[in-house]
């Protein structure tokens, strides 16, 4: 009987042709059984297999197939014209089957597998809670009965939660299982109706392959100059990293100042680890999509680029290929680079192509650069989430950084150099020179005169008002940075300064925070706004990078100096306070090992962490009553919080890409490439060009600048005389 009914038709091909329903439930349970296998959950992914598209076999669902097809659906007389809601079926029968805890676990994957995981009850999201879809399921598991029981009968009935499963940690289990499910089903659907795309997936180099090639370049590498001192430093955290990658799976820390060599080494960590422990793949986590790529090129340059997958939104699509296209839907492949925000909210995603990845982040290496970027106001459910991936799922998650966060309720990493305090004497090149009146600014003139005073010179400023104000101040041929400057306009203006500094060429640059975290550039002396302690240490590793100083007796000098007015309110004014409060303290020494690990403690103590209302939505009531708010969480879950409008602005090419989107309108390919000519202004300011008639919508939801973009400052707000007081991270 239940062979009478299908799940997929393919156009122009008879019903002989099209995928029978029991065959489709039948290989997404198979599928979905050997992916949870990992976490030993795969009964559970079965079931949730055979369930999730019960409905498909109601009148109304195979009747949609025949008129889908031009084909005659006479057959299905008296059957309603739409197209039925096939989810609600399966979670009505699993309730029904399963009782009321498991069966609730159940209808969550199966009325979730395309629309998303519900909330329980009603919410404003705008979407049909679950108890909403079970009333609407029961009315369909009506028309379906028979079948239904007919496959039911391939579903497993005596099993038990995996004994690992608590109220704190459920919602992140059912998320993994979704996932398992929503990518089976996703395959096996492709499998059928696009076989080329299966047949593209796959073909990687496989970790093992890699790693030879990366202790190849490593050879290779480390035989240049092993005398310097900066390479013997590196060489010595390269030594302890491979010689921790025996250790038992779990949490590891990688304390390394900058220039110490940290990305290769975390890399050497991570597949010696995989190697000893059998993980699947090295996940790269990287706070901005800014340096990403400088990330992902040095990897590239190792393991070749068509084994590198790089998943994030700034992606040139000249970049990607097919079968890379497909391997960042799930992240089945050896080595993902993604961003902070890409990693994290996928763990707190409630949409299927967001989730579909989750299964594949299980027994992995996950490094997790730059870790005290993570947003404060969050760090109570990303902190959650790294405990319970560590503990449950297999994963041995690094958190690699110069200024190492001391995250609360994280469980104790282990610290890969024995002796960091040593190692950042050693690997001392600068010294931090603070005013002696913290609270006594000095004027933008009186700072444009002292870096005048320098050949070579990188003064960091806290906003984009003041980068724009000190810059007017200084002489021609000064450069300005900030993120005012579409992505495209920065990489070249970075490439030029590399270039001046290698050649020795007289610059002086004054930016945003945007080169402190990963912009490989040296300077002899650094200028910085006072600012958290964690940020005027990264501004510092601008300086005497390599060390060259170093050779001739001296150190870099960073000058903290005060700005003429505070940083605005929020983060970085409670960084800036935070700062002060310590440099008062008798005997504080910002730059020892310890320093970060007190601004962080008094820091953190000083933010509003939003961690509880996450508590409130997944942990609750998630058990024994099974009533979870995955909908609203996700939507609550934001790394970085949308107050801002892209402006696609007139840079290089983009007059060609914004020409075929007005024409055409949004393509994949169009979209990414405007990405890179793109800068992001304040709502409020959006609001006053618009009124103003300074920009245009090419198409719904896309705008463009249509005021003076220039070579020094980009898009020039500050020239009309506005003093927005947005930021730039």
């Amino acid at each position: 009987m239940t062979n009478e009914y299908y799940a997929h038709s393919k156009e122009g091909k008879p019903r002989q042709e099209w995928q029978r329903l029991y065959d489709h439930l039948k290989e997404v349970s198979e599928r979905a059984f050997q992916s949870a296998k990992k976490f030993r959950s795969e009964d559970w992914a079965w079931n949730a297999g055979w369930l999730h598209d019960m409905g498909k076999a109601a009148d109304e669902f195979q009747a949609y197939l025949l008129r889908e097809n031009d084909i005659d659906d006479s057959e299905y007389n008296g059957t309603d014209k739409g197209r039925i809601n096939h989810s609600s079926a399966g979670a009505a029968y699993a309730l029904d089957c399963f009782g009321p805890q498991m069966g609730l676990i159940y209808a969550y994957l199966a009325a979730g597998h395309h629309a998303g995981l519900p909330d329980y009850y009603s919410t404003d999201t705008g979407t049909a809670s679950l108890q909403n879809r079970l009333e609407e399921g029961e009315n369909n598991l009506i028309r379906i009965r028979s079948a239904a029981d007919e496959f039911g009968k391939n579903t497993r009935r005596d099993i038990r939660l995996p004994p690992y499963v608590k109220k704190d940690n459920f919602n992140l289990w059912v998320r993994m299982i979704f996932s398992c499910l929503v990518d089976a089903d996703y395959l096996d659907t492709e499998s059928f109706m696009t076989p080329l795309s299966s047949e593209n997936r796959g073909g990687y180099q496989r970790l093992p392959e890699l790693k030879t090639l990366f202790d190849n370049h490593m050879t290779h590498m480390t035989k240049k100059d092993p005398e310097k001192p900066i390479n013997v430093i590196r060489n010595y955290v390269l030594t302890a990293c491979r010689n921790a990658a025996p250790q038992n799976s779990g949490l590891f820390s990688l304390s390394v100042p900058t220039g110490g060599g940290k990305t290769l080494s975390a890399m050497a960590f991570a597949l010696d680890h995989a190697e000893k422990h059998g993980k699947d793949r090295i996940i790269y986590v990287i706070p901005y999509t800014s340096i990403i790529e400088q990330t992902a090129k040095i990897l590239s340059d190792i393991f070749g680029a068509e084994n590198i997958i790089e998943h994030h939104s700034n992606l040139d699509p000249e970049k990607e290929t097919y079968r890379s296209r497909l391997a960042s839907e799930n992240w089945d492949a050896p080595v993902i680079v993604t961003t902070n925000v890409q990693f994290f909210e996928s763990l707190y995603a409630a949409k299927p192509g967001r989730c579909r990845k989750l299964h594949n982040i299980i027994n992995s290496v996950v490094i997790l650069d730059e870790a005290q970027l993570l947003p404060p106001g969050l760090l109570e459910p990303c902190v959650n989430v790294i405990n319970h991936l560590t503990r449950h799922f297999s994963v041995t998650l690094l958190l690699a950084t110069a200024t190492q966060p001391a995250l609360p309720n994280l469980d104790n990493p282990h610290e890969i150099i024995p002796d960091r305090a040593q190692l950042y004497e050693q690997l001392k090149r600068t010294k931090t020179i603070f005013p002696k009146d913290l609270n006594a600014p000095s004027t933008w003139e009186e700072i444009a005169e002292n870096l005048k005073k320098h050949d070579q010179v990188l003064c960091v400023v806290n906003t984009r008002r003041g980068c724009y104000d000190l810059f007017r101040l200084m002489p021609e041929g000064s450069i300005h940075l900030s993120a005012l400057m579409c992505g495209e306009h920065r990489s070249a203006i970075i490439q030029k300064i590399k270039e001046d500094l290698k050649n020795g060429t007289p610059i002086r640059v004054i930016s945003t925070q945007l080169v402190e975290a990963g912009v490989d550039i040296d300077f002899p002396v650094v200028y910085r706004a006072l600012s958290g302690l964690d940020s005027i240490a990264q501004s510092g590793g601008r300086c005497n990078r390599e060390g060259n100083l170093n050779k001739s007796g001296q150190l870099g000098e960073v000058h903290v100096f005060i700005p003429p007015k505070p940083a605005p309110r929020g983060l970085l004014r409670k960084g800036e306070d935070t700062t002060k409060e310590l440099m008062s303290l008798s005997g504080f020494d910002s730059q020892q090992s310890d320093a970060f690990t007190r601004y962080f403690s008094l820091f953190y103590s000083r933010v509003n962490d939003t961690g509880s209302r996450f508590k409130e939505w997944l942990e609750n009531e998630a058990s024994p009553q099974v009533r979870v708010h995955f909908r609203t969480a996700a939507k609550e879950f934001n790394l970085i919080e949308d107050v801002s409008q892209p402006l696609f602005v007139k840079y290089g090419n983009s007059q060609i890409w914004m020409d075929e989107l007005r024409r055409i309108g949004p393509t994949r390919n169009n979209v990414r490439k405007l990405q890179r000519y793109t800068v992001n202004v304040s709502k409020r300011d959006f609001e006053k060009m618009n009124s103003e008639g300074m920009v245009e919508e090419l198409w719904p939801g896309f705008w463009a600048w249509l005021g003076p973009y220039d070579s020094c400052h980009g898009l020039d707000l500050f020239g009309r005389g506005w003093a927005p007081e947005d930021l730039v991270v």
